[in-house]
């Protein structure tokens, strides 16, 4: 690798590893979320050539990390007791740990990361329409089961 391939690669990890950690906490938890994205840019290192000229490297190494640090028991969310949290809705993590694993994801990805759903699908490996519809059904269970009426 030269010198500028390894800046290169620094200035993309500095800024990736983050939204990686955030990425991985409904998934792999609070205290496993640091080690996927650290797996996940090991992984960056090794085929920097392949991964630096993806249009969405993170979205990959999303996957990567999930494939590399795959166990057999279920990511969940921090209970809010675990961590020092904002304040919102006590209901919500609750909620969150009620959904399916993909409409959990999605939601996450999208709201509390800010990823577009393009970046998302290329994440789950599924379709863009897809994301929209796990969104769409992961916050209309949530509305429910916090007995929210409107879209506010």
């Amino acid at each position: 690798m030269t010198t500028d391939e390894q800046r290169a690669y620094e200035e993309f990890a500095r800024r990736a590893r983050l939204r990686l950690v955030r990425a991985f906490v409904p998934v792999r938890g609070l205290d496993d979320a640091p080690d996927a994205a650290a797996e996940a840019l090991a992984y960056a290192w090794e085929h920097w050539e392949r991964v630096g000229a993806m249009d969405n490297p993170v979205g990959y190494l999303f996957r990567v990390g999930q494939s590399r640090t795959r166990r057999r028991r279920r990511g969940l969310l921090p209970a809010p007791e675990d961590i020092a949290m904002p304040d919102f809705e006590p209901g919500l993590v609750p909620a969150l740990r009620a959904l399916p694993d993909t409409q959990r994801t999605a939601v996450w990805l999208v709201h509390a990361c800010g990823w577009t759903y393009a970046e998302t699908a290329e994440a789950m490996g599924v379709s863009t329409s897809a994301v929209g519809t796990h969104v769409t059904r992961a916050l209309d269970r949530l509305r429910a089961g916090l007995e929210i009426s409107s879209h506010a």
